[in-house]
């Protein structure tokens, strides 16, 4: 009956619409199958590349050869079929199986050794031209990616600007992908909410339809916004040329609310210590559960010794902790008088500080050329490689953006440690005033450890605000007789902190999701709060 298949085959759906490739292809079996008196009864047109295996269509077609509902095939040139030498292997059995297979513009008899041989020569030469191509394809990629330019398309709320050119920021849709950043690192908003709130922004992905929710994720996740590139696929990371859209503060502060979400779940008391309070000895947070009109946080761990404390008996301790953070008013006209003369002193200090600063920055250069050394030298594994090479690349990330702050003017030091005196001297205040959500924003800022052992409540101040409460002592525990001792020595060692922190995120009170300025009279314009 002379009934064949005949399969045409272009590597990309762009080519298959916009090309002609397909119709010759087909043209060329047509006539052949005609001047050798074949009959087509069933075309397979496939859009994929065939240097990988895994074609459905050309599977299927394999399928029903060997199943008899043809007699053979007709395809185009050996290239078309396969440029992989499994799927030509594949194809070999079906012709071993009695399978005829003809190539409309090749005269090869692929019954006989020498047609068989030459046929199989030239899908070795079909192989070896992929991996060629791949290889070349592959050097030109990460050529391109060393020189910091990233050669895949922009991610949302950057533009492509050409092969070869670096990414700029989409002046519409980059300050809706800035404002995501801001809006989740607040810790008022889950991924759904998030996604509602960009919706209702206006934010459309090329396609003109609004992100997906796993477009979020990939988003938030995505360090390109702060100038570092990351293959998903292998993990590597490169510094980028780039503009950061966000800083990276904001992004850090975004991924440590990622890392601390858990699923939606529904909320039916908004107790005070939510997720705050730890079992010292198990590490697990303490669940909050409501017992004869009393909230108690206990801990869920069996066998563990902390069984649970009463909320109203942590507020005291915490209050306890955040009291001694006040400042009198002898305190803060000292202090004020101090910052003005720091503010006069940064212009001296400035450009110290910025040599220092670029020392750290020569260093970590230094940290990463060893670090290449000690993988080309294969003293280190791929993995811990880019591992230690990616946190080595945000480091000098952090201290970039100090550099540029620093230059720019942005924010001086002097500035920092007013904000931070601001907010430590009116926390205790802003706590007795302030709504849960908002006592829980302030929390996270100024204490670092809020543990339960027992019946025992312990609350550990972050650095530095351990530094002002402290302030009254000294390295044997009696407090300094001059009180301006007291507060040079506090000064001094805020002031330190602050240099060697720059990169820190400044913490102000607009680092709290709300405050009630209106409630609270010591906070006056230019002053350093109580």
């Amino acid at each position: 009956m002379n009934r064949f298949y005949g399969y045409v085959r272009v590597s990309t759906a762009r080519q298959g619409e916009q090309g002609v490739s397909l119709q010759e292809q087909r043209d060329a079996i047509a006539r052949y199958a005609q001047g050798n008196g074949l009959q087509i009864v069933q075309w397979f047109e496939e859009r994929e590349t065939a240097a990988k295996r895994g074609r459905p269509l050309f599977g299927q077609m394999l399928r029903q050869l060997r199943q008899g509902r043809a007699e053979g095939l007709i395809i185009h040139k050996i290239d078309r079929s396969a440029r992989n030498l499994k799927d030509w292997a594949d194809l070999g059995e079906l012709i071993d199986a009695g399978i005829v297979v003809h190539f409309a513009n090749e005269s090869l008899d692929l019954h006989s050794r020498g047609g068989r041989l030459s046929a199989d020569i030239q899908a070795v030469v079909a192989a070896d031209y992929i991996r060629n191509l791949r290889e070349e394809t592959r050097k030109g990629f990460y050529g391109r990616i060393k020189q910091g330019l990233y050669p895949l398309p922009a991610p949302l709320g950057y533009l492509d600007r050409g092969k070869g050119k670096v990414k700029e920021i989409d002046s519409v849709t980059g300050p809706l992908v800035r404002k995501a950043f801001e809006l989740y690192g607040t810790a008022r908003y889950n991924l759904k909410g998030l996604l509602a709130e960009l919706h209702r922004l206006g934010l459309r992905n090329r396609g003109g339809r609004g992100p997906s929710l796993s477009g979020i994720s990939v988003i938030l996740n995505n360090p390109f916004y702060i100038g570092i590139i990351r293959l998903r696929k292998s993990g590597e990371t490169f510094p980028g040329v780039h503009d950061s859209l966000i800083s990276k503060s904001l992004f850090d502060r975004v991924q440590r609310i990622l890392e601390g979400k858990t699923p939606d779940r529904v909320l039916v008391h908004d107790f005070l210590f939510r997720r705050l309070l730890t079992c010292k000895l198990c590490r697990y947070s303490l669940i909050g559960e409501v017992q004869k009109g009393h909230v108690y946080y206990r801990c869920h761990t069996k066998q563990c010794p902390t069984t649970g404390v009463r909320e109203d008996a942590v507020e005291p301790t915490v209050l306890e902790r955040l009291r001694p953070l006040q400042l009198n008013d002898k305190e803060r006209e000292y202090i004020g008088a101090e910052l003005i003369r720091l503010r006069a002193d940064w212009a001296d200090q400035r450009e110290a500080h910025l040599n220092s600063v670029n020392l750290r920055l020569a260093q970590i250069q230094d940290r990463l050329g060893r670090l290449t050394d000690a993988y080309l030298d294969g003293v280190l594994e791929k993995e811990l490689f880019e591992e230690r090479k990616a946190r080595l690349l945000l480091e000098r990330r952090d201290v970039e953006d100090a550099i540029r702050a620093t230059r720019d003017g942005q924010a001086t030091l002097p500035d920092r440690l007013a904000e931070f005196l601001e907010l430590a001297g009116s926390a205790y205040l802003l706590y007795k005033t302030a709504l849960p959500e908002e006592r829980r924003d302030l929390l996270k800022i100024v204490t670092s450890n809020r543990q339960v052992e027992g019946k025992n409540v312990d609350v550990t101040l972050a650095l530095p605000f351990n530094f002002v409460a402290e302030r009254a002592e000294t390295s044997n525990g009696a407090p300094y007789r001059g009180r301006p001792r007291t507060l040079d020595r506090l000064v001094k060692k805020l002031w330190e902190w602050v240099k060697e922190n720059p990169e820190a995120p400044a913490m102000s009170l607009a680092n709290l999701s709300s405050h009630r300025t209106g409630e609270l009279d010591e906070l006056k314009e230019g002053e350093v709060a109580v």
